[in-house]
C-alpha cells in the first residue's frame, strides 16, 4: 500500500505495534522468570487450599500468576488465560501455568516449572519453561528453534534424542483426577514398560515436556492434563525436532491427552495408545 493513500500511515503503525515473534519469545521469558522468583522467595512457608484430590493451590501460585500477568500485559495487547485466573481463549492469547508441580512444591521436592505460551488460532507458537529451583529455562517459538538457557548464560539449541525404543527413558504422569481413565492409562504403563528401558513420573508435566525437547526424556505420555500444563512444552518438542499429539495421532493435545517424543519414541507410543483402544 502506498503510504500517500488514506489510512496508510495507519495501517503501518498498527503493524509495527505487532511484536516480532522473537520479541514475544523474550517477552515470556522474562514473564517466566518473573514467576520463578516469586516460586522461590514463598518457598520457606505456602499456605494451601485443596480444590481437589491431590490438587493444590497456594498463595504462591496466585502471585507468581500475577506477576507473571503483569509482565505479559505490559509488553503486548495480549488476553492472558491462567490456571488461577480469569482470562478467555481467543485468536491469540497467552497461556499460563505459574507454578507446575504444586503438589511438589508442598512437600520441598523441587521439581516445579513456571510455563508460559503463546497460542495462536488454537496452536501455541513460543514456550517458554523455567525451573527455578534448578536455574533453567526451556526456550522455543515456531520456526526459530529451542533452545536452554543456564543460568544468565546464552542459550544453546536443544534436539530430541536419537536412543532408539529400546534403550528410551519416557516419562508420565498418573491421571490421579480421572479414575474413570485409570484402566486405559495403566493398559498403556504395561506396554511402554514393555517396550521401552524405563519410565519416569517427576510430577510436574510442563517440565517432562521441556525434558523430552532436551533428550533428557525420549518421550512423554499422560490422560487428562490441562492445556497450561501442555502448550509450552509441545511447542519446544516441536522445534527440537519430536513429535507432539493426542492419544488419536491427531493435534489436540491441548485436551490434555498428550504423546510426545522423538520421531521414533513417538511411533511407539502411538502404536501402544491405538493397542488399548482395541
Amino acid at each position: 500500500m502506498p503510504v500517500n493513500e488514506p489510512g496508510a500511515a495507519f495501517a503501518l503503525l498498527a503493524l509495527a505495534a505487532v511484536p516480532s515473534m522473537p520479541e514475544l519469545l523474550n517477552l515470556a521469558e522474562r514473564a517466566a522468570l518473573r514467576g520463578g522468583r516469586v516460586v522461590l522467595a514463598g518457598r520457606s512457608g505456602a499456605s494451601a487450599e485443596r480444590k481437589r484430590a491431590g490438587d493444590y493451590v497456594t498463595d504462591v501460585d496466585r502471585a507468581s500468576e500475577r506477576a507473571i500477568r503483569e509482565v505479559l500485559g505490559a509488553g503486548a495487547d495480549i488476553p492472558v488465560v491462567g490456571e488461577e485466573g480469569d482470562g478467555e481463549p481467543g485468536k491469540r492469547y497467552w497461556l499460563v501455568d505459574p507454578l507446575d508441580g504444586t503438589t511438589n512444591y508442598l512437600h520441598g521436592f523441587p521439581v516445579v516449572g513456571v510455563s508460559v505460551a503463546l497460542v495462536v488460532e488454537g496452536s501455541p507458537v513460543v514456550g517458554v519453561v523455567h525451573a527455578p529451583f534448578q536455574e533453567e529455562t526451556y526456550l522455543g517459538a515456531k520456526g526459530h528453534g529451542a533452545r536452554l538457557r543456564r543460568g544468565a548464560g546464552e542459550p544453546v539449541a536443544m534436539t530430541v534424542s536419537d536412543r532408539p525404543p529400546g534403550r528410551a527413558v519416557v516419562g508420565t504422569g498418573f491421571p490421579f483426577r480421572l479414575k474413570d481413565s485409570l484402566p486405559r492409562y495403566l493398559a498403556a504403563f504395561e506396554g511402554c514398560l514393555e517396550r521401552f528401558e524405563d519410565l519416569r513420573r517427576p510430577g510436574a508435566a510442563a517440565l517432562d515436556l521441556a525434558w523430552v525437547a532436551a533428550g533428557v526424556f525420549e518421550g512423554f505420555f499422560e490422560l487428562g492434563l490441562s492445556p497450561w500444563d501442555v502448550a509450552a512444552g509441545a511447542v519446544l518438542i516441536e522445534e527440537a525436532g519430536g513429535v507432539v499429539t493426542d492419544w488419536e495421532g491427531g493435534k489436540d493435545y491441548l485436551s490434555g491427552d498428550v504423546l510426545a517424543g522423538s520421531p521414533h519414541v513417538h511411533a511407539e507410543l502411538l502404536a501402544i495408545a491405538r493397542e488399548v483402544e482395541r
